[in-house]
């Protein structure tokens, strides 16, 4: 989380399809079942790879990041019985940008986003004898379901940040994801290192179930990301969630964090605003 370009890698190059035990979720690359079913967290992913596609040579190049987030994100197949689209219509298959982006999209127009969920089903499917109840039983949701409701988002995203349309006021859109990619410049290591004594400083506060690690990676996330006009930071908790690689965190160890460390607001769309305490 603190390390963009490597979490730009992530999202953009060959994930790892593996498990060990029953709990590992290592194969879910840096994306949780809730992301890809609810698609929360991904205004964070959006936003690294049109910050890692934007300024590529340095200067920003808008429409280049934009047509790597159609590339990647937004492409999905177009059913064989489609009707061609008007030129007024949202596409949702960028099969012609695959000669652009061919590790993003391939020739049949599947995204490198539609391609990972479906081999995440598939993956789990094959390996039953090695998955949890749970993990068995998000794998047909995404089977089913996943096509239907991802096209639906892909034209979501594409909605005019202009448009009069009330429905398109309080979605993510591309606009969006670009305003934000534009502020916030380059991908950039924010690594932070604690000396010894802030390190126990913060071990004497934590209570029993909140490991260290896991409370030194969220504050230094904070304090990396804390912008200079205010004391709050948009903390991505469901990003956090599968950086971590299950969802405890959100559900139980982020609210163990102690005010002396981390005031928290109310959790909303998968971010919550949390005020740091700490340095």
């Amino acid at each position: 989380m603190l390390n963009e370009i490597e979490e730009f890698k992530a999202y953009t190059g060959k994930p790892v399809y593996k498990c060990g035990r029953k709990r590992d979720l290592s194969f879910l690359g840096r994306f949780s079942f809730e992301m890809m079913k609810d698609f929360t967290g991904l205004s964070r992913v959006l936003t690294i790879i049109a910050r890692g596609y934007m300024f590529r040579n340095g200067a920003p190049d808008v429409d280049y990041a934009r047509r790597a987030l159609c590339a990647w994100w937004c492409s999905i197949p177009d059913k064989k019985t489609a009707a061609p689209k008007e030129e007024w219509q949202f596409r949702t298959d960028f099969c012609d940008l695959h000669e652009e982006f061919p590790e993003l999209v391939d020739k049949t127009g599947k995204g490198w986003f539609y391609r990972h969920v479906h081999k995440v089903e598939r993956f789990i499917t094959k390996n039953s004898e090695n998955m949890s109840k749970t993990t068995l039983s998000n794998a047909e949701p995404l089977k089913t379901k996943f096509d239907a409701a991802w096209r639906d988002k892909v034209k979501q995203y594409q909605v005019s940040l202009y448009s009069p349309d009330t429905k398109g006021a309080w979605v993510l859109r591309f606009d969006d994801v670009l305003a934000d990619a534009l502020e916030l410049g380059a991908l950039a290591d924010k690594t932070i290192f604690f000396s010894d004594d802030e390190k126990e400083r913060i071990k004497v506060l934590l209570p029993d179930g909140l490991p260290y690690e896991v409370a030194e990676t969220v504050i230094a996330y904070c304090i990396a990301n804390k912008p200079d006009d205010s004391d709050y930071v948009i903390l991505p908790v469901s990003n956090f969630d599968a950086y971590f690689g299950n969802t405890s965190f959100s559900h139980k160890r982020l609210n163990l964090l102690p005010d002396t460390l981390l005031e928290r607001e109310k959790q909303s769309f998968g971010v919550r605003r949390v005020k740091p305490n700490f340095r």
